[in-house]
């Protein structure tokens, strides 16, 4: 992650506002600075600008960790085994180093006083990824997957998921195909592949070549995320395959 050691070195001038710049700094202990300063500095060589790809990382990554604070709280306590689920998040999906995991430590910390709402860490995501309707669903099945830690979704929680269906223009029936992974096992399969037990054996296959197209992790890398968001990809593309093969062998699908 390029953007990590400019960030903790404090070489960054201007980079992004808003609630997820807000924790970033507090996070990192750098202050921004507006855009006339940003010129003396960068002129100066104490400090650099982003790229756009480390730009959209810094976004993905202070954001997902500060709308996790938020719904981990949201019940009045975050629980030990949603401490669990985001620490397995870290080095199991993301396969963090040591340095990356302390910075999200320090950001989730950050984000649970954070003054700024859940919904508008939510929306500033959304304004930076709303033509990457992958990298959305991402988001919401992390979100997910933390609600659920501690054995289901509190109805607190599960405010806080609709907003952000609402936010992400998810529709009440993606909300409920990506809800039924997480609460029962029952259509499980099929809701991997965003359909239901009524889809004809040819939906079924394109669903399944549209999907495993969309999360195939070279597209996913392609979209400027870092090496470690490929990787949580890839478990989706995986998860992808053995939906559709349990489907065809249920179906007998040639």
């Amino acid at each position: 992650m390029g953007w990590l050691g400019k960030m903790v070195g404090g070489t960054i001038g201007f980079v992004i506002g808003g609630p997820i710049g807000a924790v970033a700094g507090a996070a990192f202990g750098h202050t921004f600075v507006d855009k006339k300063s940003e010129e003396y500095l960068l002129g100066s060589g104490i400090y650099q600008r982003l790229s756009y790809g480390e730009e959209a990382q810094l976004t993905f990554f202070v954001a997902a960790f500060s709308m996790l604070a938020k719904i981990a709280k949201v019940d009045g306590r975050v629980s030990e085994k949603e401490i669990e689920s985001i620490d397995s998040f870290m080095l199991n999906d993301l396969h963090l180093d040591s340095q990356s995991r302390q910075s999200a430590i320090h950001i989730f910390r950050h984000a649970l006083n954070s003054p700024e709402s859940f919904e508008a860490f939510a929306m500033q995501f959304y304004t930076a990824f709303s033509s990457q309707p992958r990298i959305i669903d991402l988001m919401m099945d992390i979100l997910f997957r933390v609600s659920v830690a501690d054995g289901g979704i509190d109805p607190a929680e599960e405010r806080l998921l609709l907003s952000a269906a609402r936010i992400f223009n998810y529709s009440p029936s993606d909300y409920a195909m990506l809800k039924s992974r997480y609460i029962r096992e029952s259509n499980r399969f099929y809701a991997v592949l965003e359909c239901d037990k009524t889809a004809s054996d040819e939906q079924i296959k394109k669903q399944y070549r549209k999907l495993a197209s969309e999360y195939h992790p070279d597209k996913i890398a392609s979209k400027g995320l870092p090496e470690e968001f490929s990787k949580f990809a890839a478990d989706k593309f995986r998860e992808i395959q053995e939906a559709y093969d349990n489907i065809k062998k249920e179906r007998s699908i040639k």
